[in-house]
């Protein structure tokens, strides 16, 4: 995959791995004044997943775009337990200090993504300056809306598909068909080029990744009721709201057609806000990052300052 124009590539090893970054900033981040972004891609996707986005930002703003744990040319230790959100938060701790030292920076993340910003934002509160999000949920307001909500419980059965033993061959079947159709079945708006196809099949076939990619399903806290099922023991339902506070300025996109994230599952973001603003894209879906980037990053740049 070509960089984008001034981005350099390099590999930073944290919490006993090796992550991929693309960033810019030259040679000294830690000298950059620049306002710095880490950008936190999700699944199936890596570094590129933003891209479009941080393009437009990249002369003002440093920007940090890492290959997360498990995926593409970041390393991808075998084992669940390897994926547990403390280790993955852990992981974006580490680099942002060897980037930038005691600075705290922006986070914006996408899907799983975002659930990884919204944990390292309720971690480390004083690290993180800004908080936005693109169509990825809190984890009690997700977890809530599943139990209370039919819909977003229908809309979310996908999980079994991908937590199951058998998910990393039946995703890898015919050239990743059922991987790239993730893309396609969850956006009207086609923005998936031959291009696009070719580079997420090589950062999937890379050993090892769709299974570790495939390992934050099933390492992940939250409980999906199957039809019919009603004994639910689900921790994260009615948790202390204390405890998930979110005291930075946070900003939220939504694409108001996503057919996996239901407008019920960000219901009560904002009750663990002191400074919440939300901006709904009524013809948007998951894949807001593609089809709506001059947008987002104009929002994104307006927020920052």
């Amino acid at each position: 995959m070509n960089l984008p124009d001034g981005f350099i590539s390099e590999y930073v090893q944290c919490n006993g791995i090796s992550l991929h970054v693309v960033r810019n900033g030259g040679d000294s981040p830690l000298t950059d004044t620049r306002t710095p972004i880490l950008f936190l891609h999700g699944f199936p996707e890596f570094w590129i997943a933003w891209q479009s986005v941080f393009e437009k930002l990249a002369d003002d703003y440093l920007i940090i775009a890492p290959d997360q744990r498990g995926y593409n040319l970041s390393d991808a230790p075998e084992g669940a337990e390897n994926y547990k959100a403390k280790l993955l938060v852990g992981d974006m701790l580490e680099l942002t200090q060897q980037l930038l030292g005691e600075r705290s920076f922006v986070v914006a993340g996408h899907d799983w993504g975002a659930s990884i910003a919204y944990a390292l934002a309720m971690t480390a509160p004083d690290r993180i300056s800004k908080l936005i999000i693109a169509n990825g949920v809190h984890p009690v307001s997700f977890q809530e809306a599943i139990l209370d909500t039919p819909e977003q419980a229908a809309a979310s059965q996908y999980f079994h598909v991908l937590r199951a033993e058998n998910a990393p061959e039946l995703m890898a079947e015919d050239n990743y068909r059922r991987t790239l159709a993730m893309f396609e079945k969850f956006s009207a708006t086609p923005w998936l080029t031959d291009k696009d196809r070719d580079a997420y099949r090589e950062a999937w076939g890379r050993p090892g990744r769709l299974e570790a990619m495939l390992h934050w399903y099933s390492s992940s806290p939250i409980i999906i009721p199957k039809p019919g099922e009603t004994d639910i023991d689900a921790p994260l339902y009615g948790a202390d709201r204390s405890k998930f506070r979110l005291p930075m300025p946070h900003l939220l996109f939504w694409g108001m057609k996503d057919q996996a994230l239901l407008p019920a599952s960000k219901k009560a973001v904002a009750e663990f806000c002191d400074d919440f603003r939300e901006v709904e894209i009524a013809d948007a879906e998951h894949w807001l990052l593609h089809t709506h980037s001059n947008l987002i990053a104009d929002k994104m740049r307006e927020f920052i300052g």
